[in-house]
């Protein structure tokens, strides 16, 4: 039996499920959990597009928003903000 790795970047097809993972992510408080994630939905949405439009290399976009990554917080705002994403902060 051949068994393929789980990509959870083919199943982030449309904005409510990004939303819910990344909702998930952040959630968890695990900034390597947060960065990797943002990577896999750079990777639905096509790192080459997420690099053209956050003027990043794709190399460093790859590096970054991975599990070892450690993006810096103007990273992770120009990703999100190239993938039609926002911060947003609320009381809890």
């Amino acid at each position: 039996m051949k068994t393929k790795a789980f990509d959870p970047a083919n199943y982030l097809d449309d904005e409510e499920a990004v939303e819910g993972y990344l909702k998930d992510a952040f959630e968890t408080g695990d900034t390597a959990f947060i960065a990797d994630a943002l990577g896999v939905v750079s990777r639905s949405r096509g790192m080459t597009e997420v690099s053209k439009r956050t003027g990043l290399s794709r190399e460093s976009l790859y590096r970054s928003l991975s599990e070892k990554g450690n993006p810096e917080l103007g990273t992770i705002l120009k990703v999100m903000s190239s993938l039609g994403l926002k911060l947003s902060v609320t009381h809890v």
